[in-house]
């Protein structure tokens, strides 16, 4: 006889024992990925196959973009054309410019990120072609557009006026250009360039694996990198970099960080930049990171931060046993570039636009909805029973 129940329900009526529920997907591997892939036990992490920390020293930003979506670095024309299509690409919409011009000035820039992103949605042509090739098209206006976009909301609620791209520089030196109107030294646009080197990519965290469940529906890039761009404002995720900055400016000077850092575990706090998922025995990323905050910390002649940050950093790993992420040295390098605090994130959604939307094209290419199971643990079967009889 013919089983006529469809192996969905099947699948779907599963007993699912308490020892089965993986909270978080702790120890799931759930696809394969050729884009990244992270080594803890050797501390390390690579891009197609490249140590990122070679890509920081050896690259600029724009190749890593391209290493990222197309699995090799560029030769020299394969870069001319990748940064001439960026280019040109950075403008936005008026409609767009309005849309910003019309958000309330309290708005966080996460928030502006996410909507300025639905709106290119409706005004890109290719919008619903899940085609490899739309897809690329679709990537590199993302890409070369979401600086334009935050630069312009920052610019807005500065009372300044909005700066338009400049074809002539560096997708870094651009974004200076367009936030304040001019470029700092080469070691602060190498240093940010290289925190966005750090940033691009970093396997299934959680808002790529919520740009490859959204993508998983058949459903659009635009919508796929919106749902990431929420999953990374979290605290847990790439809001943490803001957290870290609050942090140390509620300690406010070095004399006082000891202290602060001993009382927030003994109370047993969550110290925002501190610890990592995947990585156990300390970031791959944050060694080079710091070397590059120290470079910027010398440059504007900080005499806190960088001491706040040894202090933490020695007490954390001496009491807990517990190191630094990505976020610790990013946030205070970033605040000493003269970001707003709540523009740091909104810089993290900048470069991870490559991983993410490598990821979509990814599963969009040997796609199988991500549909995991539950174990139900509420109410039993019971009857309903009518409004007057209850």
């Amino acid at each position: 006889m013919v089983n006529l129940i469809p192996r969905w329900s099947r699948i779907m009526n599963i007993d699912v024992k308490k020892d089965d529920v993986k909270k978080g997907l702790i120890g799931i591997v759930v696809d394969e990925t050729t884009i990244s892939k992270v080594m803890p036990d050797i501390n390390s992490l690579t891009y197609r196959g490249y140590p990122v920390q070679d890509l920081c020293d050896k690259c600029k930003f724009e190749e890593v973009a391209y290493l990222v979506w197309h699995g090799n670095l560029p030769n020299t024309l394969e870069l001319r054309k990748f940064e001439s299509e960026e280019r040109e690409n950075r403008r936005i919409s008026i409609n767009l410019t309005k849309i910003i011009e019309h958000m309330p000035k309290k708005s966080h820039p996460m928030d502006v990120a996410r909507t300025a992103v639905s709106v290119m949605a409706l005004e890109d042509k290719e919008t619903s072609d899940n085609s490899p090739e739309a897809n690329m098209r679709k990537a590199m206006r993302i890409f070369a557009k979401m600086p334009t976009v935050l630069a312009a909301f920052y610019r807005i609620r500065k009372g300044k006026k909005i700066l338009k791209p400049n074809k002539k520089l560096t997708f870094s030196e651009n974004i200076f250009y367009l936030f304040f109107g001019k470029i700092p030294q080469k070691e602060i646009v190498k240093a940010f360039d290289v925190s966005l080197i750090l940033y691009a990519e970093h396997g299934f965290n959680v808002s790529t694996f919520t740009a490859r469940t959204i993508t998983s529906s058949l459903s659009d890039m635009h919508g796929a990198v919106t749902g990431a761009i929420a999953s990374l404002k979290g605290p847990l995720h790439g809001g943490a970099n803001e957290k870290v900055m609050e942090l140390m400016n509620k300690i406010k000077t070095p004399n006082k960080a000891k202290n602060w850092i001993n009382n927030a575990i003994n109370k047993k706090h969550v110290i925002m930049g501190f610890g990592h998922r995947v990585y156990k025995s300390g970031d791959s990323r944050v060694p080079t990171m710091k070397k590059h905050f120290l470079k910027v910390a010398k440059i504007k002649k900080d005499k806190k931060l960088h001491k706040i940050y040894d202090t933490l950093e020695e007490v954390m790993v001496k009491r807990k046993g517990i190191y630094p992420n990505m976020d610790f040295p990013s946030g205070p390098t970033y605040h000493l570039m003269g970001f707003d605090t709540d523009f740091f994130t909104p810089i993290f959604v900048i470069a991870r636009i490559t991983g993410w939307t490598a990821h979509i094209s990814e599963q969009h290419a040997a796609n199988k909805l991500i549909r995991p199971l539950s174990k139900y643990s509420g109410e039993k079967h019971r009857k309903v029973v009518l409004l007057n009889q209850r």
